[in-house]
């Protein structure tokens, strides 16, 4: 089992590489550094990508470790967007694990005079992606998150009203962060699955700095990961892509 898992910057990937107790290996491919990890006793193999913040750095770099592991001759079997995140109260309370069963981009359309009409709306592109359904339950088993919509922004939310108009619109959301659907495009387009996990550090809604919890959500993003590889080990990746 080979996994890529993409964050958005350092902390967060080396929180994720704290849940193994086999050190990292820097292992360089063309437009982008990785850091591999190969936990004791499985065969799978984990490569950490500290990708960008922002969905096209992140669709990028996670497009250019995709190509460049193919070109290898050793693909990816899944590919798995992680991170801290804002959580839509009171469904993910801060310090909570949010597991994605749509990865959903909340700003990607046009702005009408009857509202917001998303791309598809306009009548091309995509929206969502779904990660494979039986993964999602397996990991949320072990983990115990929650599941529900990760939503990705360009701009993170900072006001109740506009929490308010995304709940609207997405009453499935749990979490919003700023990479999720382009790290799931970047998968779709090489027909590999994703995941999108997110720990949850804040609200969602007016910033309070004083309120953010960073150091608990990335433990917590720590203690995920230690019980995730025997579950993607143990997964048959020929679960259908949605």
């Amino acid at each position: 089992m080979r996994v890529l898992v993409t964050t958005a910057v350092p902390v967060e990937r080396d929180a994720v590489a704290a849940a193994y107790t086999a050190p990292a290996r820097e292992h360089p491919v063309p437009g982008a550094a990785l850091s591999r990890v190969t936990p004791t006793g499985l065969s799978a193999v984990c490569d950490l990508l500290a990708g960008g913040v922002g969905p096209a750095a992140a669709a990028a770099s996670t497009a250019a470790a995709l190509t460049a592991a193919t070109l290898t001759g050793a693909p990816y079997d899944l590919v798995v967007s992680t991170g801290i995140g804002g959580g839509f109260q009171p469904g993910a309370p801060v310090g909570s694990l949010v597991l994605a069963d749509e990865i959903t981009v909340a700003d990607l359309g046009a702005e009408t005079p009857d509202g917001f009409t998303p791309v598809t709306g306009l009548g091309f592109g995509v929206v969502t992606h779904r990660p494979p359904e039986s993964l999602v339950r397996e990991i949320a088993d072990v983990t115990g998150a929650r599941t529900g919509t990760v939503l990705t922004v360009s701009t993170v939310t900072g006001s109740a009203a506009r929490a308010a108009e995304l709940r609207r619109r997405h009453p499935r959301a749990l979490a919003e962060a700023m990479e999720g659907f382009g790290v799931a495009e970047a998968a779709a387009a090489h027909g590999v699955p994703v995941l999108e996990i997110r720990a949850v550090s804040n609200p969602v809604g007016p910033r309070d700095r004083a309120a953010w919890r960073i150091g608990d959500a990335l433990a917590a993003l720590t203690g995920a990961f230690g019980k995730l590889t025997p579950v993607l080990e143990s997964w048959n990746p020929h679960d259908p892509i949605h």
